[in-house]
C-alpha cells in the first residue's frame, strides 16, 4: 500500500509532478456563490487539490473561489479537461486557453480529455502533448479511457499520460485495466466514488462504518486511497467536506479491503466508454 499520511498527501506522477491524493470534486456545484463557496471552504480546511472541467459550467466561479481562499496559486492542483465538441488539435488548443481565462489563471495543473471521441481523441492528445512542452500545463491526463483507448493512443503519442480518470468503486473497480495502468506509469483516479450515493444503503458498508465508527462515505475514501487511487469526491456543503476529508486517522484492514474489493461486479452507474453519444 502506498503511504497515506494527511489531506495534503501525494503521490508522484510519473513525470516527477506530486498530485495531492485527495481532491474536490465540482461536477453539478452551481457556477456563482455555491461553487466559490466550496472551492473556498475545501481550500480553507486544507484541500489543494480542486478538480472542474469546461462542460461543468463553473470554472469561473472555481477561480473566483481560489482567489477568495487567500492559498497561494502554486500550492494548489487545479485540473480541467477538455469537452467533446471541442476536441481536435486547433480547437483543444482554444479550449485550453478559454478555460485558463475562465479560471483567470495562468496555466493548470493538470489538463484532461474528458472523453474518448472517435476520430478525434488523438489529435487531442497531440494538442495536450504541444501545451505539456510548452511548460502551458504541468500534466497531462485522460478520463474515461479503457485499455483499447489507451493502447489505441499509444500508438501516436510521444507522451504517456499522467493519470487516468475513470468510475470507480466497489461495484467497478477494473482491475485489468488498474493494472495496465501501473504497468504504464498512469496514475488511476476514480470519480463517482459513492455510486451515485448508491452505497449508503447498503448494509455493508452500514457494517463498516459502525465498526470503524466512520460515516460510509468515509470507509469507500479510504478504500479508494488503500487501492493507490487518487479520488475527488464531489460536495457543496461545508460540513460534507469536511466529513470526507476525515480519513487519515484510520486504516481499513485486510480483510475489510478484501471484502470491498470482492462486490465488484462491473456495474457502471455513469456512461459506458464504450457507447456514449455526448
Amino acid at each position: 500500500m502506498r503511504k497515506i499520511t494527511d489531506l495534503q498527501g501525494t503521490f508522484e506522477l510519473h513525470n516527477g509532478v506530486q498530485m495531492p491524493y485527495f481532491g474536490l470534486g465540482v461536477y453539478l456545484s452551481k457556477d456563482g456563490n455555491e461553487v466559490i463557496m466550496a472551492v473556498k471552504d475545501a481550500l480553507e480546511h486544507g484541500y489543494r487539490h480542486i478538480d472542474t472541467a469546461s462542460i461543468y459550467n463553473n470554472e469561473n466561479g472555481v477561480g473566483e473561489g481560489i482567489r477568495a481562499s487567500k492559498v497561494d496559486r502554486e500550492d494548489i492542483f487545479v485540473v480541467s479537461k477538455v469537452w467533446n465538441s471541442d476536441q481536435g488539435y486547433e480547437s483543444t488548443l482554444k479550449a485550453y486557453e478559454d478555460s485558463l481565462e475562465r479560471l483567470g489563471l495562468d496555466y493548470l495543473d493538470l489538463y484532461l480529455i474528458h472523453w474518448p471521441k472517435e476520430g478525434l481523441y488523438k489529435e487531442t492528445w497531440r494538442a495536450l502533448e504541444k501545451l505539456y512542452k510548452e511548460k502551458r500545463v504541468r500534466a497531462i491526463g485522460v478520463s474515461n479511457f479503457l485499455k483499447h483507448h489507451l493502447e489505441d493512443l499509444f500508438t501516436g503519442a510521444e507522451i504517456v499520460p499522467m493519470i487516468n480518470q475513470m468510475e470507480f468503486h466497489p461495484f467497478l473497480i477494473q482491475q485489468d485495466l488498474v493494472d495496465f495502468c501501473h504497468q504504464n506509469g498512469i496514475q488511476y483516479e476514480a470519480w463517482s466514488p459513492m455510486m451515485q450515493g448508491h452505497i449508503f444503503g447498503m448494509e455493508e458498508f452500514k457494517n463498516l462504518a459502525k465498526k470503524y465508527n466512520k460515516t460510509i462515505a468515509q470507509i469507500v475514501l479510504r478504500w479508494d486511497l488503500q487501492k493507490g487511487v487518487v479520488t475527488i469526491p464531489k460536495s457543496s456543503k461545508k460540513e460534507r467536506i469536511v466529513a470526507n476529508a476525515d480519513i487519515f486517522n484510520f486504516e481499513l484492514d485486510a480483510q475489510d479491503m478484501a471484502l470491498l474489493d470482492a462486490m465488484d461486479q462491473g456495474k457502471r452507474f455513469g456512461p459506458d466508454p464504450d457507447n456514449f453519444d455526448f
